[in-house]
């Protein structure tokens, strides 16, 4: 379980960079809840990370808004599961951050004969609507 992360090829994080934090739960566990610390909340800098190049870790800071990402896993009662949880939520979160932007798209004109079309149409509604009223 404890390593590095990694999020895709080009990206692994240190486990050093991850600060961990556990506390009692709420939710499904019965008695277990009250004894055990199974609530997960791993935290990263990504500000602070020596594994992200200056440009990834500008676009991600954009992105996210701030230096830091917190995540927190309750889910499951045991606090392996929710360590595993919280990992795979970073992991996900790090590589929507990074990913590079969609291409632009490209501004298309309408074909003639759509235009031609979509004219027709006009006109022919309207003469629908002048044969109503009243002479």
């Amino acid at each position: 379980m404890p390593g590095p992360l990694v999020v895709n090829d080009s990206i692994v994080i240190p486990d050093i960079e991850l600060v961990w934090r556990f506390s009692r739960s709420s939710g499904p566990g019965g008695q277990g809840v009250n004894t055990t610390d199974s609530r997960v909340e791993l935290t990263f800098d990504v500000a602070a990370t020596t594994a992200l190049t200056p440009a990834l870790k500008a676009r991600a800071i954009e992105r996210l808004g701030s230096g830091t990402i917190t995540i927190a896993a309750s889910e499951y009662r045991s606090q392996l599961r929710n360590r595993e949880a919280a990992r795979h939520r970073l992991a996900q979160r790090l590589r929507e951050a990074v990913a590079p932007p969609p291409k632009r798209r490209r501004a298309t004109k309408p074909s003639r004969g759509a235009v031609e079309r979509r004219i027709r149409s006009k006109k022919h509604r309207s003469d629908v609507k002048r044969l109503r009223r009243d002479p």
